[in-house]
């Protein structure tokens, strides 16, 4: 019973966690469109590779077995990751863009061809599963830390904007699902990466619950401020103090990355 009680769970992160790998889609569409990364960081999405090629090898069964649901989605999220990582690469903005993005890229494939080779040609056994899921857990840790700029942001203009609701209710799903599969499998290196994003989740839920209304009525204000004032001097460079503060935020949260995701 415990078994399939761990399947199903399996089950559903996995399709989950398929949401949050495409959730990027719209981005890379308009990228695509208009030939041009414009100011979009690259940096969650080769994170993100690097994370889907260490879970993924780590699931496999001369690694760790019992875990091929593991493999599976994150199999999947590491082609899906490559193929946004081209478009970046053929996009780029500029050639300085380029060289960056290619650079990361040739660390993450030598981070992963170092953690491969040696868990292979070096070690056998727990000694071989305990390097592999360590190296995935800190990966995994480190992505599901990523939204905290945007929770951060959150707090500091009391304002979700930036936050969509359904995918910080996606991250708590897909953190719960497989934080319930590491624990009925007695596998701490699923456990707690996941448990981490489980949490994190249920604090932008949290933080979304708090400050769902606090933007309208921000804004409101501000609105109020302006026409009471008569349109002076003052005000237009408030407005455009405003106007530069949005554009900061959205710029920063397209740097942070989607993610938040992960196995």
């Amino acid at each position: 019973m415990e078994g399939v009680v761990k399947f199903i769970f399996g089950i559903s992160g996995n399709v989950i966690a398929l949401f949050l790998f495409l959730s990027p889609v719209p981005t890379f569409w308009r990228i695509i469109r208009r030939r041009s990364t414009e100011d979009f960081s690259g940096v969650p999405y080769s994170m993100t590779l690097l994370n889907c090629l260490l879970s993924a090898w780590y699931g496999l069964p001369f690694v760790s077995p019992n875990n091929i649901l593991v493999s599976t989605i994150n199999g999947a999220g590491a082609a899906i990751e490559t193929v946004y990582v081209v478009i970046f690469l053929v996009f780029a903005s500029s050639r300085r863009t380029r060289m960056r993005m290619l650079g990361l890229a040739s660390a993450v494939a030598a981070v992963f061809a170092a953690v491969a080779l040696v868990s292979m040609l070096a070690l056998q056994g727990q000694r071989r599963k305990l390097l592999c899921g360590i190296a995935a857990t800190v990966c995994s840790i480190c992505m599901y830390g990523s939204p905290l700029s945007i929770m951060r942001l959150v707090v500091k203009t009391k304002s979700v904007e930036y936050m969509p609701f359904l995918l910080s209710l996606a991250v708590f799903l897909c953190g719960t699902s497989w934080f319930v599969y590491g624990l009925l499998g007695r596998d701490p290196f699923v456990a707690i990466p996941n448990g981490c994003g489980s949490f994190l989740g249920a604090v932008q839920l949290i933080l979304y619950a708090i400050y769902r209304n606090s933007g309208s009525k921000a804004g409101a204000g501000r609105g109020g401020k302006q026409h009471a004032s008569g349109g002076d001097g003052d005000d237009d460079v408030e407005m455009a103090s405003d106007a530069k503060s949005s554009n900061k935020v959205a710029h920063d949260v397209e740097g942070a990355g989607k993610d938040d995701r992960l196995v």
